[in-house]
């Protein structure tokens, strides 16, 4: 089994889920995501709260993709995808990287620096 066997796995079953949530709520709701988002946040409520901070891991991880790429015009797209479509981005991201990093952890964070 290898190193890294419980973070892959996780990030798998992350990413699966959150898809197939994902499709239930279009199905459900539709494309009515933002709305919903700010509504939350506008009433000052613990999903409101939640929301905003999940809003800023969103963009903690988006700015970290960038970061650790050299701020490229590839990663600064890569990290606004990011942002928006969260753990369901970054989930294969953080999966590749381990790959091309060889499980090397400390690569996979700070890169070549």
């Amino acid at each position: 089994m290898s190193k890294n066997y419980l973070l892959k796995t996780l990030l798998i079953v992350q990413t699966i889920g959150l898809l197939i949530y994902t499709v239930f709520s279009y199905q459900k709701e539709g494309a009515n995501l933002l709305k919903a988002f700010t509504n939350n946040v506008l009433l000052l409520s613990w999903s409101g709260q939640f929301n905003l901070d999940f809003l800023c891991y969103l963009t903690l991880s988006g700015f970290w993709i960038m970061w650790r790429n050299k701020f490229t015009i590839k990663s600064i797209f890569t990290g606004l995808i990011a942002m928006v479509l969260g753990i369901v981005m970054f989930a294969p991201y953080l999966l590749w990287l381990i790959n091309k990093e060889n499980g090397d952890i400390k690569r996979v964070l700070v890169g070549d620096k």
